[in-house]
Formats: C-alpha cells, structure tokens, sequence
C-alpha cells in the first residue's frame, strides 16, 4: 500500500512536533507494509526528492506565505502526479493549502485526514475559509482526531463525528537514539547545562505559554533549559533580560543525542501552552517515554490525555504563572514525588502512547477506507 502524507513543513526544514508525528506515522505503518511519501514545502527544495529512512520527501518550492499558511502554486501539477503514484492520501489539518490541493487535484482518490488542531488564533480568516473547509473536511472517507479530549471539546470534530476515529499520538523509542549514544551525550550535557532543571523543548511559538513560565521562574532556586527555536524567541529573550533572569537557557535547536541527555538530566518537563492550538503536544509524550514527571496546563485538549494530574505529573489553570512555580517547586523540593510520577508516566506510554499501537491503528484505517471504497 502505498500512502502519500501532505502538510506545509517536514524534516529536515523544519523540527516540530507535528513533523515527528508525520515521521512516527510513517515508521510505525512502515512496518505493515506501508510505503510513505511526505509533500511539502520548502524554501530551498532541492534535491525535490529527499530519500529519508520514514519516507521520501517530495519538496516543492513555497511561493509565499499568508497568516502562517503557506502557498505553493508551482507544486500543484507535482501534487497531482504525487496522488497518482498514492493509493491514499493522508492530509494533516490545518492548512489551508491542502484544501485546495484536494479539490484541485486529489478528489476521488482515498483521503484521510488527521485533525491536529483547531484553527485559535485567525478568526477572521476562518469565517472566511470556513465553506471550503467544510467542503473539503465533508470530503475525507476518515478523519482522525489524537485524543478523546480534543474530540469531545472540538465543535468542528463534533460537526463530523460519524467519520471520526480516535487515535492517539505514539512514539516508537528505537527510532529515537540508542541508550548508548545517549550516555556519552550525559556528561558533555551535565557540564554544558546541569542537571535537575526544568525542561521544555519545541518550536517557540506564541501559543506556548513560554512568557508564562518565564514570569513563573523569576527568584526560583533551579535552572529551566528551553530547547528549540522559533517566531517568538527574540520576544522571551527580551523578556528574560527585562526580567534580569539568570536561571534560563536558550539552548536552540539540539541534536537528537543531546536532547534525549537533557531528558534524563532533567527533574521534569514543564510544558505551560495555554492555548487550545497545542493539541497534544509530542514533548509530554517524550518525557513519559523516559520516566519524567510532567507539568502542563488543563486546555481541553490531548495535553491532559498525556499527563494525568496527581499520577503522571501535574496539572495546572493555563495562564497562571503562580501555579505553574507552585507545580514546578513540589516537584523541585520532592524529588521523590518526582521520580514516582515519572515511573508512572513511563508506564501510562507504555500502555497507550506506543509508535507500534499508532502504526497498527493507522494501518487499519486505511485497509478499512480501501475497502469500503472497493464496495461502492
């Protein structure tokens, strides 16, 4: 079978979460006997064809970009000879773009999409975008949302709940580096950042809560190592300075070896988006995967499936730095609490949160959508 993933950013361009889900998807359907192709954009494409182990990357060059939606107009005529080669399409929502590339080019092949996020923060636009939204979303054969929490909060999932399967976000712990690898990382890591601080790790986007935890940690006894670059960054390095903080790191975009050692290093994730655009958030899920407690903020969203308040960590109001320094302190002055709730995020990703369990499911849906399609 062979499947075509399309969204606007992919490795190596971009690193985020949402491009670790496309790579998790891939690798965990992989081994089901899928075959994956990612389309995307890029500012530089070349080679247009990037072979990856997940999956060859088609990359055609972005035209230019409207409310952080980019546009591509040259690479409709590569999308079409892209769904030709696919037995299936697999979009992941939201980007507009997409939605045009269906109804241009991909009508009548097997569509599914997966349901990231609610559009949050362009409400203007999406009263304008919203009739082709409901045409092309109508036009899916499945739509996947990633945790029953974003499901049941989500009024446009809840528009199309006959065609809705639920199916969480996983990691697949071999594809991330070795044991080994990661031990000789641990000790370059202790001396570059320390150990026992607060970590957080992912694009720095404006709904992050980012400002939020640097007001949480002003006069704090421990350290908080922020991985990851962004828009905002220039933003919360100001602030940081306003805020004369001496207790942060901006680490930028690390290796995968070094993360996983700043993972373990760590005393627990702190994780503080506060706004409903964080629809899962694949950080929480690495923490559990290497037995840290966790913090994060109730938005009605997958954030809550991860992290279960009182078992795997904490749960905190969004927007309320007080709470976010009381979370962090408990889990500071009690590592043992800490390292219990760390064991039982460990076992909770053990349970739900596996690359193998997405794979099968995935793997699933799309012999089901081959088959209804067949029977028509």
């Amino acid at each position: 079978m062979k499947v075509l993933h399309v969204y606007r950013t992919y490795f190596p361009d971009t690193q985020g979460g949402l491009e670790e889900v496309i790579r998790q998807i891939c690798l965990g359907t992989g081994d089901r006997g899928v075959t994956s192709r990612v389309f995307t954009l890029s500012e530089e494409p070349y080679p247009r064809r990037l072979p990856r182990v997940e999956a060859d990357v088609i990359r055609v060059r972005k035209t230019f970009e409207i409310a952080s939606c980019g546009f591509a107009l040259g690479g409709i005529r590569r999308f079409a000879k892209e769904v030709v080669w696919a037995d299936i399409v697999h979009y992941h929502y939201p980007w507009p773009f997409s939605d045009m590339l269906y109804l241009m080019a991909g009508r009548g092949k097997p569509s599914v999409l997966t349901y990231h996020s609610d559009i949050v923060r362009q409400q203007l636009l999406l009263s304008v975008y919203r009739p082709l939204m409901s045409r092309y979303l109508s036009a899916m054969d499945r739509i996947v949302a990633t945790s029953p929490n974003y499901f049941a909060t989500s009024e446009i999932l809840n528009e199309f709940a006959d065609k809705v399967d639920i199916v969480p976000i996983g990691l697949d712990e071999p594809s991330f580096p070795a044991a080994g690898e990661q031990n000789r990382n641990v000790a370059e890591a202790k001396a570059r950042y320390g150990s026992d601080f607060f970590l957080f790790v992912g694009v720095l986007r404006y709904y992050k809560g980012l400002h939020i935890l640097l007001d949480a940690i002003k006069g704090a006894p421990y350290k908080v190592v922020i991985v990851g670059a962004g828009p905002v960054e220039a933003e919360l390095r100001h602030q940081a300075r306003e805020l004369r903080l001496d207790n942060v790191i901006f680490a930028g975009f690390v290796p995968d070896t070094e993360k996983m050692a700043l993972f373990q290093l760590c005393r627990a994730v702190v994780f503080p988006s506060y706004l409903r655009s964080e629809a899962f958030g694949v950080t929480l899920l690495e923490g559990a995967m290497s037995s840290r407690a966790l913090i994060s903020a109730e938005v009605g969203s997958g954030t809550s499936h991860v992290n279960i308040d009182g078992e795997t960590g904490v749960v905190v109001p969004p927007s309320d730095p007080v709470a976010l320094r009381g979370a962090m302190d408990k889990l500071y002055d009690d590592p043992g609490l800490a390292q219990r709730m760390g064991a039982n995020a460990r076992r909770r990703y053990e349970q739900l949160f596996t690359g193998g369990e997405m794979g099968r499911r995935y793997a699933e849906i799309y012999h089901r959508v081959l088959t209804e399609r067949s029977a028509v």
